[in-house]
């Protein structure tokens, strides 16, 4: 036998099967009262044959622990909250570049060095500060030696106590400045050293512990003080997810929720949770953004990848559940069910659905726990009730 023929022959028997279905049941019957006062008007019933009972399961409306998961996808961006731009204090060109991008550094080590005046310049601000403020101390310490003696009046060694606290300012103002272009102790320790030349390459140092995720700059190429981005750091022991939320789902999710990313590169998934909601809605493509912190386990979750994610939402207890299967739709696109209202008299029930979770659908509105509803079959008795 062919294919065309045997497809053939299953359509014919598929027909004989639903027409012999139909006419075993009854007619519609209405009801004989109505309440004014019913959320929704009273259904039609219809008789099913005892001899087709058989076709159809009937199973009660129960409660459920639903454990919601969500799907959707998302992409992998930097953890803002760890990642930062390396700019530079001083204007100059640069001297010397000593990391490139992928280079892991740590928290206050030197990324580069840049040769500028304004370095120079501080370098010997302070310098002629510190000199006078050792200046300063002698002349009031002598003063103290001679007030001890009776050799000086107190108002002239008040006016040295002065000054010294004046020049001790200037030091510290100038020390401050030289604190901010990045200098270390042991820099600062050379630049008091009377004598000594001054050298006007600064240290542009990195901010954080992380990786360098962009580098910006060339050797030789001319930077502006706090304009010039050189490097961006990030810590990307941890990244961002950035995933998309449907309206549909939105009131499922929380903060605190926890996430599991995969990627069909990887064996193994990545587990985070969710540390933002946003508060408005993407134009485009009509979804919210939800911010997940993830662990980033091995490095291989990279700025601008794609993943899969599942959000595993809250616990709900009690929450009143039928078979998936049941839930059929009418022609106005709405969510129906068939209910036993009489042994072998059945009815249409428009409901409203939830979250779907292992074969189960949440039942918002429409049932009642308890009430006996079709699982399997209703789709026959879905043509019944049209054809009759």
């Amino acid at each position: 036998m062919s294919n065309r023929e045997r497809s053939a022959l299953l359509a014919a028997v598929l027909g004989i099967a639903l027409v012999a279905f139909v006419t075993g049941c009854g007619k519609k019957t209405s009801s004989q009262k109505v309440d004014p006062d019913a959320q929704q008007p009273q259904a039609s019933l219809f008789n099913v044959a005892s001899n087709q009972l058989a076709r159809l399961r009937v199973v009660p409306a129960h409660t459920s622990t639903f454990s919601v998961s969500i799907h959707t996808t998302g992409n992998i961006d930097w953890d803002a909250d760890h990642t930062t731009q390396a700019i530079t204090q001083v204007s100059g060109p640069v001297t010397r570049i000593l990391v490139d991008a992928g280079t892991t550094v740590r928290a206050n080590a030197p990324l580069l060095y840049v040769s500028s005046t304004d370095a120079s310049n501080a370098i010997a601000v302070y310098r002629k500060a510190k000199n006078d403020e050792n200046l300063a101390r002698r002349v009031m310490e002598r003063s103290k030696e001679l007030l001890d003696h009776g050799a000086i009046a107190t108002k002239d060694y008040e006016d040295t106590v002065s000054a010294f606290n004046d020049a001790a300012s200037d030091a510290q103002n100038s020390l401050q400045a030289l604190r901010i272009f990045g200098l270390t102790p042991q820099d600062i320790d050379d630049a008091q050293r009377q004598g000594m030349p001054i050298h006007p390459e600064i240290a542009l140092r990195s901010p954080i512990a992380g990786t360098v995720v962009q580098k910006t700059v060339l050797p030789g190429q001319l930077v502006q003080a706090g304009a010039t981005t050189c490097f961006l750091i990030s810590d990307t022991s941890t990244v961002w997810l950035l995933g998309h939320i449907f309206d549909r789902d939105i009131s499922a999710v929380h903060l605190g929720d926890p996430v599991e990313a995969t990627n069909p590169s990887f064996n193994h998934a990545f587990h985070g949770v969710i540390s933002h909601i946003d508060a408005l809605v993407d134009p485009n493509t009509r979804t919210t953004l939800v911010r997940v912190v993830m662990k980033n386990s091995g490095q291989l979750l990279k700025k601008d990848m794609y993943v899969d994610a599942v959000i595993h939402t809250r616990t709900r207890n009690n929450v009143l559940t039928v078979p998936v299967s049941a839930v059929l739709r009418d022609a106005q696109n709405e969510p129906i069910v068939y209910v036993e209202a009489q042994p072998g008299r059945f009815a249409q029930r428009i409901v409203t659905t939830g979250v779907q979770q292992d074969g189960e659908v949440e039942i918002l509105s429409g049932l009642t726990i308890g009430e006996n509803i079709v699982s399997e079959g209703s789709i026959f008795l879905q043509f019944a009730s049209t054809y009759q």
